[in-house]
């Protein structure tokens, strides 16, 4: 007979896997389905985790061509050995979803393989079994959004899957989507040699950026010598022996023009992935979006079905995923779990990396709130200058009246990392006074954060 179980978990990223770990530690009989060989989703498999191994290498590629001669280290005879970095990207992933699997043995968390459908509320189908669950967690992720008059084909015509096993770095790669996939794995090949061009139907990278930061960032890329194709939408594709002939045309309408390329990158965005789950035929709502309707708790309007990731709504990111996949299973396990997603940081892993907590400052004024702004340029950073890394700088809005820290924003080298403390200032409820009063460690990049906090009272001490 087919085992029972108290909790099973649908997908194993990042949500999913640490849903199932984590309700496995709370003594709950779990078990986690996978349809791909490997545990770890998208992200560890054809997503976060490759892309960040091929953005460092990438990285280091660049400077040892251009950067370290101001260091005084002169390197002659650089070469790329894209084999080579393609097989260290393969190492990283399989180190990455080695240690999942590990860590679902160490917690006694089943692995079921193959691919899910909910036969039933409290019934899971797998590979031709049914197995009992008191509990189904939905954690199928997202899936690339794709765009008529382009036929992907992983070789021409990519997705990001596609765009991260190049054998060869393209003479012209066009990007049709200015978001954080497109301009990360942009960024990639743009370093290795390629011409890069990206194609964006609005008028600003990355929409949900802070529009001062947005501009900045747009500036930066563009002075690593990446194109942009702002306001213009794809219409449709060509394919020949050579590569590519796309035909664009103003957003707002316009004459047509053509533009060549070896490779296209498709990345306009993600959806929600529930194909063959049978959600809704054991009555589970959707979304106009196709996303799984939950609650405040995660829960559907099915007892015992719960969902959360990429699948319901929020930003399609993996750490958001995580948390809510400790939050579902210590809901279940009759804990208060809980998601602040106004503390939630998002990155972009270009160099300068981007990162943002919190609100803009459009959303500010769109909510009326009066607010402080506080900036701080890594010009003025100390260790910036000693790194030679002085792009960008640091952002922080407050509360007028009470201080309250309610967003942050930061371009410049390791943001991503930067950015944790404001998180952690916003989720205790800090003021921007709280972040002033720290003692930072000199010199740090962290430094800026301190004197963009000092800036919000008009007092930075080195600017």
């Amino acid at each position: 007979m087919p085992e029972s179980f108290d909790v099973i978990v649908i997908g194993a990223g990042p949500g999913g896997y640490v849903a199932a770990i984590r309700a496995a530690q709370l003594g709950l009989r779990t078990a986690c389905v996978e349809s791909r060989e490997t545990l770890g989703g998208t992200c560890l498999n054809v997503g976060c985790i490759p892309s960040k191994a091929l953005l460092q290498s990438s990285e280091h590629f660049e400077e040892a061509n251009h950067k370290l001669a101001q260091h005084g280290v002169t390197v002659k005879g650089v070469s790329l050995d894209l084999a080579r970095m393609q097989a260290r990207k393969g190492e990283v992933v399989t180190a990455n979803v080695k240690g999942v699997e590990f860590l679902f043995k160490k917690n006694k968390v089943t692995w079921l393989k193959g691919k899910g459908r909910i036969a039933a509320p409290g019934k899971v189908e797998v590979a031709g079994e049914t197995y009992d669950a008191k509990n189904i967690i939905i954690a199928t992720g997202s899936e690339s959004v794709p765009l008529k008059g382009l036929e992907v084909d992983e070789k021409r015509i990519v997705t990001s899957t596609g765009a991260l096993e190049l054998d060869k770095v393209p003479k012209h790669l066009v990007v049709i989507g200015g978001g954080v996939i497109g301009l990360e794995l942009g960024s990639v090949w743009k370093r290795l040699g390629a011409e890069v061009t990206v194609i964006e139907f609005l008028d600003r990278l990355i929409p949900t950026m802070d529009a001062e930061l947005g501009k900045q960032f747009e500036r930066v890329l563009a002075k690593q010598g990446i194109k942009f194709k702002l306001k213009t939408k794809v219409t449709g594709s060509k394919l020949d022996a050579k590569g590519v002939t796309l035909t664009m045309e103003p957003a707002a309408g316009g004459a047509s023009e053509e533009l060549r390329a070896d490779v296209v990158l498709l990345s306009i965005g993600r959806r929600a992935y529930s194909e063959g789950l049978g959600a809704q035929d054991a009555g589970v709502a959707l979304d106009d979006r196709g996303r799984v309707v939950v609650d405040g708790k995660f829960a559907t309007n099915v007892p015992g079905i719960y969902a959360i990731g990429d699948v319901i709504a929020g930003p399609m990111l993996a750490h958001k995923a995580e948390e809510e996949g400790v939050a579902v299973a210590e809901i279940i396990a009759g804990q208060h779990g809980h998601v602040n997603y106004a503390a939630i940081p998002s990155v972009v892993y270009t160099w300068p990396e981007v990162a943002s907590v919190g609100e803009t400052e459009e959303q500010l004024k769109a909510r009326g709130v009066d607010y402080k702004v506080g900036k701080f340029p890594f010009t003025a950073n100390g260790r910036a200058r000693a790194m030679a890394e002085t792009d960008g700088f640091v952002k922080i809005l407050a509360d007028k009246t009470t201080d309250r820290v309610l967003g942050a924003h930061i371009l410049g080298a390791d943001a991503g990392t930067v950015i944790a403390e404001i998180v952690t200032a916003i989720e205790f409820g800090a003021s921007a006074e709280d972040i002033a009063r720290t003692s930072h460690a000199h010199p740090s990049l962290n430094e800026a954060v301190k004197e963009a906090a000092l800036a919000v009272d008009g007092r930075a001490l080195h600017i």
